[in-house]
């Protein structure tokens, strides 16, 4: 799973935004490694299937022919290939989804209402108690909090309730084929053959993602290899079935990607009225002391938590609420590499311990804007002299950077929020 969320985000047509950035709007069309997604992989591998057209079924014949003999020569026996491809199919449907760019966004209070809601709060209060025993069996083995597992559960799939219905045989092959990433789809569908051989789980319930996330918390079958782990002792890692190898699996992968037991992912904080907002990236990071020491405070308390390497975000800019984040916050941005991501990990993992909630508003009056406005205002600013790269109708450290450049010419506060009124200042002028 090494880069577990990057290369499944890659594989997404629109992730929750680029990686590795502060999010600040988010796809509605739920193409995320999130539960979003898992929602729209059930509607879609539902929904009726275009029929492949002759000439497309004999060529997808041909590929798959060729990869049974690439298979063979990697050891995988003749028995593991006739149960994966006698029946597998060409999806038109996953090349749909593979290729889509939707042009309307969310803004990421919109999405943490829905990731973060009431409902999800309740309903994984209820799951940690059901199976308290085999999370916490996780947790403390992984050194990874309880409420952390099970918010990862509940955002990727609504704990178990949807993650995906199609074939994760039938999915990668599709995108091996015929996929804007096929290299990638190809090396996945090598490790699938590998799991089925060894007989963690069978082709019919080997399901997920149309990109080919499995399971209750959406590993990809390398991921699953590296990282699935057989906690229930039967001899087989079913991140499918048994909630005692999912979590056991989802911490040990966290373990590994540099989850750190003593620290905790972060906290709200209040930045001082001078506060410089060039400093609220990812890649600036400084010990919580020296944050204190510009007049950096938590929300609630005194202090702050004790963070070797500490950042702060603000994903409204001054508008809204902000936070500290360490290195654990980044070490779910492993699994997704999205703030808005691991900041619905971390906030409902919060709610879960029977924490409050945020105590600042976001700025719900603010519009989002589409990918065509992101990029209209993108060329706006390099109209101007405010440099921000290739348009491309992704926000992100650029597109933030000339956007405080400009708002500091302006006298207002820089802190790189794109609204709808700067996009219109700057169309006007």
């Amino acid at each position: 799973m090494r880069r577990h969320a990057c290369l499944v985000s890659s594989l997404l047509a629109a992730t929750l935004l680029a990686s590795g950035c502060q999010s600040t709007a988010i796809a509605t069309d739920g193409t995320s490694h999130s539960s979003a997604s898992a929602t729209a992989d059930v509607s879609a591998g539902n929904a009726p299937q275009a029929t492949p057209s002759v000439a497309v079924r004999q060529d997808f014949s041909a590929w798959v022919r060729d990869f049974r003999q690439a298979a063979r020569q990697q050891g995988i026996e003749e028995a593991t290939l006739m149960a994966a491809f006698d029946p597998v199919r060409y999806q038109p449907r996953i090349i749909e989804l593979d290729r889509s760019q939707p042009e309307f966004t969310r803004q990421v209070w919109d999405y943490l209402d829905t990731a973060v809601s009431p409902a999800r709060v309740s309903q994984g209060q209820a799951r940690l108690a059901e199976h308290r025993q085999v999370i916490e069996a996780a947790s403390e083995h992984y050194g990874v909090p309880a409420e952390v597992l099970v918010a990862i559960w509940g955002i990727e799939s609504n704990y178990g309730s949807n993650f995906g219905s199609f074939s994760t045989i039938d999915a990668l092959a599709t995108l091996g084929y015929d996929g804007r990433r096929p290299e990638f789809a190809r090396s996945e569908l090598m490790s699938a053959l590998r799991i089925l051989q060894r007989g963690d789980i069978d082709r019919e319930h080997m399901r997920g993602s149309w990109a080919g996330a499995m399971g209750h918390t959406q590993f990809l079958p390398s991921s699953f290899e590296a990282y699935a782990r057989d906690a229930d002792g039967d001899g087989r890692r079913d991140i499918w079935g048994s909630i005692a190898d999912v979590m056991a699996s989802t911490a040990n992968y966290l373990a590994q990607a540099g989850w750190r037991p003593a620290e905790p992912w972060g906290v709200e904080v209040q930045l001082p009225q001078a506060f410089d907002y060039s400093q609220t990236e990812l890649d600036t990071q400084r010990p919580s002391q020296e944050w204190a020491a510009q007049g950096v405070r938590p929300v609630r308390g005194d202090n702050l938590p004790t963070l070797a390497s500490a950042s702060v975000i603000a994903p409204a800019g001054a508008q809204g609420p902000a936070f500290l984040v360490g290195d654990n916050f980044r070490t779910i941005m492993r699994y997704n590499a999205s703030t808005s991501y691991a900041l619905a990990v971390a906030l409902l993992s919060e709610r879960l311990a029977g924490h409050p909630g945020l105590a600042a508003e976001w700025p719900r009056e603010e519009p989002a804007l589409s990918r065509s406005q992101v990029k209209q205002l993108q060329e706006s600013l390099n109209e101007r002299g405010f440099d921000v790269g290739t348009p491309d109708g992704v926000i992100g450290p650029n597109t933030r950077r000339g956007l405080r450049e400009y708002q500091r010419s302006l006298g207002m506060i820089p802190d790189g929020f794109a609204t709808l009124s700067l996009l219109e200042r700057l169309q006007d002028n």
